[in-house]
């Protein structure tokens, strides 16, 4: 289908405004136009009973947290969540819309990780840093209010490619034991020449142009792509994963790659729920003030993370990678 009449309107708006391409701005200018865009979009911020900012021991230094609680009470289940922005982009303020709704919409506390960002920290240290913080509030989950047997991960964009490498990392080390991975539009392999990648040209949206650049910060050395921890969908093995949510949009370079994580998932046994929400793009999910298919999203991942807490606690992962 066409983009959607929404979809539409904000880009007639961009192109009203003149909005440079994020690839063609300086990184930290780069970075305050992606916020702000955000928090355009995003929408009035969902009320929660508290918001708290911290930190957690990372392997250099200490990694900021921010706990978003719905409740007061203990042992609540809890989504680990990685905000989007290219391994290069984002902070903690970037996935506050999202963290507030999914907290609300599903009764549970949201853990969001300020990981390090490329180009001064280059793959693996985001993996590491949101590993490590999940390392942490599984061991950590009294002091947290969490219950540690009902923790899923979860991001947009590069947070789901953290959230897939953290889900794959857990598994082949023997780390926490994953109840869920909630993975929107997620890059998943590195050079990818799909269908999609090749179509979406548009400098008004996030586009392949958008794609190479983030990559070109997040790695040192582009044979660094190859890794399942960078790229997932190159994981040798899939088996034993904990179930997943893929969401991805019709007019994003990224489909074609997210959804062929998903199929490589069902194929290994686990269970995956496919949405494709047609005539969006990339960054849809953050967008819930703008487009309704944006809500509809929140919602569903919410209803899943609802799903998920809400069933008997999983007792093994098999092994998949490790780096």
């Amino acid at each position: 289908m066409p983009l959607h009449p929404q979809v539409e309107a904000a880009r007639a708006r961009r192109e009203r405004a003149g909005v440079a391409p994020l690839y063609t701005l300086a990184v930290a200018a780069a970075r305050d136009a992606d916020l702000a865009s955000i928090q355009a979009g995003g929408g009035a911020a969902v009320p929660v009973r508290e918001v708290l900012d911290g930190s957690v021991p990372g392997p250099a230094g200490p990694v900021p947290i921010r706990r978003y609680r719905p409740t007061a009470g203990d042992r609540l289940p809890t989504l680990v969540y990685f905000f989007g922005g290219g391994w290069t982009l984002g902070n903690l303020d970037t996935s506050d819309g999202i963290c507030r709704a999914l907290a609300t919409s599903a009764g549970c506390q949201v853990i969001a990780v300020g990981y390090r960002l490329a180009p001064e920290a280059k793959f693996p240290a985001a993996v590491h840093d949101c590993a490590a913080a999940v390392e942490w509030i599984a061991a950590h989950a009294d002091e947290i209010g969490a219950d540690p047997d009902r923790i899923a991960v979860g991001g947009d964009s590069a947070g789901g490619n953290l959230a897939a490498a953290v889900t794959l990392l857990a598994a082949g080390s023997g780390g926490p034991r994953l109840v869920g991975q909630l993975l929107v539009y997620p890059n998943t392999d590195y050079g990818s020449q799909t269908e999609s990648m090749r179509d979406n040209t548009d400098p008004l949206l996030f586009n392949r142009t958008s794609v190479g650049w983030y990559w070109s910060h997040y790695l040192a050395d582009p044979a660094d792509g190859e890794h399942p921890l960078a790229s997932p969908l190159r994981a040798p093995d899939l088996t034993g994963l904990p179930p997943a949510l893929v969401i991805t949009a019709e007019y994003d370079p990224l489909r074609d790659e997210a959804e062929a994580y998903a199929h490589r998932l069902r194929e290994a046994g686990v269970e995956v729920t496919l949405t494709r929400y047609d005539g969006m793009v990339h960054g849809f999910f953050a967008m819930a003030g703008d487009l309704e298919a944006g809500r509809a999203a929140q919602d569903q991942a919410a209803a899943q993370l609802v799903a998920w807490f809400t069933r008997p606690s999983r007792t093994a992962h098999a092994t998949s990678a490790s780096g």
